[in-house]
């Protein structure tokens, strides 16, 4: 008996160690390379994709009586008739605490964006409504919206929303039981306006006869009606539903509580699926069935967040997701194949303040989702994702094709000689509502300007240049004021590690950070243009600031760096919270959530590198 014991025991050993083994074997999607993030840092120390624009589209504020609720997020995105189309989710407060609706905005260019607009208003959920094996009764009581899918663009070329109108009839409750209303259908018509709301799939205790819209088949719009058949058709599409839907709907395939899922396609028209935690299989009939169980993508590092994949315009592929137990930050890896991820690039590093408190409200940039392969393709061959930050304001962000990693041309970005729409392709662009980073024409000339009135964040613009230990920076900037704001210009490593850090503060000074201390090094006069050229050596430490062609001032760095990749302009200082201990849950609003400073703004007229 005890020899039985010890085989089965030995063999169970066998079992565990062969279990990687057998999974690198096994065809899927895998991360091969070696870089990771390291939470202690917003920006997890990752070098960033070359390009990338980050762009908030709409901004919390309960000040705003048109629209006053605090957690917004899970937002969706399209690409129809030449505009971008997004809509979130949103409570009052906090995460699944009613009512619930969905919001709604358009832009013709992904940066300027509509004020949002209600798509799936609220919804009363009827009177005297109990769950199996809760004592809470519906009375009164509104349900919360949650959607894993948000658009459909018909094989008629119609765009159609979709989103899932859950119940929570109290606290710990589950819109996501199987116990909820149901999933509904919009047209969003070319104008902005929308169509009638219909119910494209009923939860078990729901039906034409105890439900505020009709059912998609009474419609007498035989386009609208094609398109639910089409949605109901598609197993990928059906896919994305299995949380909201009934636990024993026939039209999910995978039944099993895998959640958030996405996919693309591979050349041979297999199906690669992702869903949070980095789950992954694969299918060869479409999503109707799966190779095996999803299991965690080799290499992969991801938690309870959603993770985008999609193919891209130049052919290979991309995954867009948090790479960390935390939901910062948010980074971009790319495949030649699909199935082998090879690098690990930042696309958003920020966290800003989370204003106001909520249930369940996560710091950082979360929830990504981008455009599904019958939603659109935008010009210039360039990837666009959503997501929200920390469960309050709504971004996008705009992720040239190809995905490249380093700049290898020295930079000389004279504004106003470069191409109209294209100033800024090659600047990595940090811009929240209140803190617009732009290119701004005034007379004859072109400038990028970083304006900031939020009191709670910053305008950032960052330009790589060769990986050099020893660079020249040339740059012409204008304060427009000289009593207020503050911009610090930094230039970092691949890491985001700063060496040395200049900063004209909100009273006419420039100074540069000298150990623990701020060393004044000249002076600045609103509407005044200031030259300045940084000449840095890292291997020896020392770097000099010329002011307006004035004496050099010798400096040495306050932190050692082995060699330079890009300069930031900033209109803030550094922040370091949350970090890995942070509570998890904030409960408070931070004092003047809903202020607004007086606009400060910095306008870059040109940007010249050299690299030796």
């Amino acid at each position: 008996m005890k020899t039985t014991k010890k085989i089965a025991c030995w063999l169970g050993a066998v079992m565990l160690i062969a279990a990687p083994f057998a999974l690198q074997a096994q065809d899927t999607a895998r991360y091969t390379g070696t870089t990771l993030s390291n939470v202690d840092y917003h920006h997890g120390q990752l070098s960033p994709a070359l390009g990338v624009h980050n762009i908030q589209t709409m901004r919390a504020n309960r000040a705003d009586t048109s629209n006053s609720w605090t957690y917004n997020h899970a937002p969706m995105l399209a690409y129809w008739k030449g505009k971008f189309y997004l809509h979130y989710l949103s409570d009052p407060v906090g995460e699944h605490v009613p009512p619930g609706q969905t919001w709604f905005q358009q832009s013709p260019d992904g940066v300027n964006w509509t004020n949002p607009v209600p798509l799936f208003p609220v919804y009363k959920i009827p009177d005297g409504f109990t769950k199996p094996g809760r004592a809470d009764v519906a009375k009164n009581t509104y349900a919360v919206m949650h959607q894993r899918i948000g658009f459909y663009t018909s094989k008629q070329n119609r765009l159609f929303a979709l989103g899932y109108y859950g119940i929570v009839l109290g606290k710990k409750d589950d819109p996501n039981d199987g116990n909820g209303i149901g999933r509904v259908i919009r047209e969003v018509r070319a104008d902005g306006s929308f169509g009638p709301i219909y119910f494209l799939r009923y939860n078990h205790n729901f039906n034409e006869k105890n439900t505020n819209y009709p059912f998609y088949t009474s419609s007498k719009d035989k386009g609208l009606v094609a398109a639910c058949k089409e949605i109901l058709d598609s197993p990928l599409l059906m896919q994305q539903m299995v949380e909201e839907s009934d636990r024993n709907d026939p039209l999910i395939p995978l039944k099993k509580d895998f959640k958030a899922f996405s996919y693309y396609r591979l050349p041979d028209q297999r199906v690669v699926g992702f869903w949070k935690y980095a789950l992954t299989s694969i299918s060869a009939d479409g999503g109707r069935t799966w190779q095996y169980n999803p299991v965690r993508a080799p290499g992969f590092v991801n938690a309870n967040a959603k993770i985008w994949g999609q193919r891209t315009a130049d052919g290979r592929y991309a995954t867009v997701y948090n790479p960390s137990e935390f939901r910062w930050p948010l980074a971009v890896s790319v495949s030649n194949d699909g199935l082998r991820y090879h690098n690990l690039l930042l696309v958003n590093g920020e966290i800003t303040s989370m204003r106001y408190g909520g249930e369940y409200k996560s710091y950082g940039p979360q929830y990504v989702r981008g455009i599904m392969e019958m939603n659109g393709v935008p010009p210039d061959s360039v990837m666009w994702v959503t997501y929200s930050m920390n469960k309050e304001d709504i971004w996008v962000s705009r992720i040239p094709v190809p995905v490249i990693d380093k700049e290898t041309g020295n930079v000389n970005d004279v504004f106003t000689n470069l191409p109209a729409g294209k100033e800024l392709d090659r600047w990595n662009l940090y811009s929240p509502l209140w803190c617009r980073t732009e290119i701004f024409r005034q007379g004859n000339e072109k400038v990028l300007s970083l304006h900031d009135s939020d009191p709670f964040d910053y305008a950032k613009a960052e330009r790589m240049f060769p990986v050099s230990s020893a660079v020249v920076a040339e740059f012409a900037i204008t304060p427009k004021q000289a009593d207020n704001g503050h911009l610090d210009i930094e230039i970092v490593d691949e890491k985001g590690t700063p060496c040395l850090r200049l900063s004209l503060d909100s009273t006419g000074t420039v100074y540069t950070k000298a150990g623990y201390r701020n060393r004044s090094i000249g002076t600045y006069k609103a509407g005044e243009k200031l030259t300045v050229k940084i000449e840095l050596n890292a291997a020896t430490r020392f770097y000099t600031v010329t002011l307006n062609n004035g004496k050099p001032v010798n400096n040495i760095c306050f932190a050692p760096i082995a060699k330079a990749q890009r300069i930031v302009f900033r209109t803030g200082g550094v922040r370091r919270f949350p970090d890995a201990d942070t509570p998890t849950d904030q409960d408070y609003d931070l004092p003047g959530a809903d202020s607004r400073l007086k606009e400060a703004v910095y306008q870059i007229h040109y940007l010249k590198t050299q690299t030796f």
